[in-house]
């Protein structure tokens, strides 16, 4: 008699882990929970497999009572599904260790197992909202205040969000960080007034203290996954980067975006060698977060990082030392509108 319930929680438990790792595999991508779940399919399959006979000849479909009974519930997406098919193997595995004998081990990895895919699914749920939040803002305006005092530079600030630009990265090397968190403050309310975002350049501990929707990185600065432990899965994380090598270890590390540059020569970074438009043309074809191509890039040859693949530019100079502001933004969305229909 025992052999009748082993039989059918073996199969509800084998099958229940087979439908969790196709949802691991096919729609989460991920490689790792996927092996973990065949791998517990594999050994809770060899643990019963000196039993295959008996089990199979127990098995009596037709005069099983509770063949015709109905699932009270129903699963309406895929997400529903994978939780039935999660609980329903937590369940066999608990009958199959009380008639069994099988080891209680299995179903505890299969609660820790669950808790790694709902919080993957959480993650990926918060990038799918950051992803929107980037949406549609193909410009980026980089701050450079200069010479300005702090009141010219935030009347600056809000002329161009005035004029549209929407996604803007507070950029300071000379402050205290008792005079960069006063102006990050005064950013963080005109970014709420124009519906704009506030990234914060490095500075971690600014970003938090002003509540900014996230920060850039440089590739010398605190790394990705120890920047998002620090802010939150909610932040919008992006990191500058130079090289395909740079690019490719920020998509895996799920940055959510990218610079790319300098693409010409730029007096911001004296130093830096450009790293031209070919750079520019592999990142399009090869990465597939967003990215910002940055380095002197205005009307003059906007086009040309167009050409390559870009369909978003970063900018400090051609914004903050822009005659008319409002034609510059203006021509800039124009070719950016574009390329991105």
């Amino acid at each position: 008699m025992y052999f009748r319930i082993i039989d059918a929680n073996l199969n509800r438990a084998t099958e229940g882990l087979r439908n969790i790792e196709e949802y691991t595999r096919f729609i989460l991508n991920n490689k790792n929970l996927s092996k973990k779940l065949k791998n517990l399919r594999h050994q809770i399959t060899q643990f019963f497999e000196k039993d295959y006979e008996n089990l199979i000849n127990s098995r009596n479909v037709v005069n099983d009572v509770g063949v015709d009974i109905q699932n009270i519930t129903k699963e309406n997406n895929k997400s529903d599904v994978l939780r039935a098919n999660i609980k329903r193997t937590q369940q066999a595995l608990r009958v199959l260790n009380e008639y069994g004998t099988l080891d209680d081990k299995y179903r505890y990895e299969m609660y820790e197992i669950e808790k790694e895919i709902m919080n993957l699914i959480n993650i990926e749920k918060k990038t799918n909202i950051k992803s929107a939040l980037l949406n549609n803002k193909n410009i980026y305006l980089i701050t450079s205040q200069n010479d300005m005092d702090d009141s010219e530079f935030i009347d600056r600030i809000a002329l161009i969000l005035n004029a549209g630009v929407k996604l803007i990265q507070y950029r300071e090397k000379n402050k205290t960080a008792k005079e960069m968190i006063n102006i990050a403050k005064k950013l963080r309310q005109l970014c709420s007034m124009y519906d704009a975002l506030l990234i914060i350049n490095d500075r971690i501990d600014i970003a938090k203290i002003v509540d900014a929707d996230g920060v850039h990185l440089g590739q010398d600065d605190i790394d990705i996954n120890s920047a998002r432990k620090l802010l939150g899965e909610d932040k919008i994380i992006g990191i500058s980067t130079h090289k395909p090598d740079d690019a490719i270890i920020a998509q895996e590390n799920n940055a959510d975006y990218i610079g790319v540059g300098p693409v010409f020569k730029t007096p911001t970074k004296p130093t830096t060698t450009p790293v031209g438009l070919e750079y520019v043309k592999w990142v399009s074809q090869n990465i597939k977060i967003p990215f910002y191509a940055i380095g002197s890039i205005d009307e003059t040859n906007i086009n040309e990082v167009i050409n390559a693949g870009a369909t978003r530019v970063a900018a400090i100079r051609a914004l903050m030392n822009a005659n008319d502001i409002n034609e510059t933004v203006s021509k800039f969305n124009e070719v950016l509108n574009n390329a991105n229909n």
